[in-house]
C-alpha cells in the first residue's frame, strides 16, 4: 500500500496561521481518505485527473477544495487544458481555483490504492459546523468520467465511516474519520 499525504510546503501563506490552529478541534480529528484507481484493460491508457472536495449538503458549490490531481509536467501548463474534463468539479469551483495550488495540486497517480491523509488540511480548520458529501471525479483522456459521493458531518463528534464502489474510472473508495 502506497502513502500519500497532502503535501504542507512551509512557504505557503498559511503556515504561519495553522500553527496558531494546532490545538482547536479541527485538528484532533483524523481524516483519511482511501482510493482504488483500477488498471484498465484498454488500447491507450492516461493516468486519470482525480478531483476531491466537499460541498455543504443541499448547498451548490464547493465548501471546501481538498485534491486535484494533474500533469504538472507538460509545458506551459498544459496539463490544466484536460482538467474541464471532470466536468462537477469545474463548475463547483475548479475553473476558479488558482493552480497549482499548494496543499491542493498534486500529480496524477499510477493504478491502486492511494492514501489521503486530509486531518491536517487547512481548509478543514475554517470548514463551518454541518452536514457535508466529500465528493471524488475521476477523468481520464481518452477515457470515462465518474462521481462518487461520501457523507460526513463536521466538527467531528463521534467516528465515521462511508464506503462506496465505482464502476469504471475509480475502484473502491473509503471515508475513515475519527475524533
Amino acid at each position: 500500500m502506497k502513502k500519500l499525504s497532502v503535501p504542507l510546503r512551509t512557504g505557503a501563506p498559511w503556515a504561519l496561521g495553522m500553527l496558531g490552529l494546532a490545538g482547536t478541534s479541527a485538528w484532533a480529528a483524523e481524516v483519511q481518505l482511501k482510493l482504488d484507481l483500477p488498471r484498465l484493460n484498454v488500447a491507450e491508457y492516461h493516468r486519470p485527473y482525480v478531483a476531491v472536495w466537499l460541498e455543504k449538503a443541499g448547498e451548490p458549490g464547493a465548501a471546501a477544495q481538498l485534491a486535484v490531481w494533474y500533469d504538472l509536467k507538460k509545458p506551459n501548463n498544459g496539463g490544466t487544458k484536460w482538467l474541464r474534463d471532470m466536468r462537477q468539479w469545474w463548475r463547483q469551483g475548479g475553473r476558479a481555483l488558482s493552480l497549482p495550488a499548494d496543499g491542493v495540486s498534486g500529480a496524477t497517480r499510477a493504478p491502486g490504492e492511494a492514501v489521503l491523509q486530509l486531518d491536517r488540511h487547512p481548509a478543514l480548520a475554517s470548514l463551518p459546523a454541518g452536514n457535508y458529501e466529500l465528493v471524488v471525479e475521476a477523468a481520464r483522456e481518452a477515457g470515462g468520467r465518474e462521481v462518487l459521493r461520501l457523507p460526513m458531518s463536521w466538527p467531528v463528534k463521534a467516528a465515521q465511516q462511508a464506503k462506496a464502489q465505482g464502476e469504471h474510472e475509480l475502484g473502491a473508495i473509503q471515508l475513515s474519520i475519527k475524533p
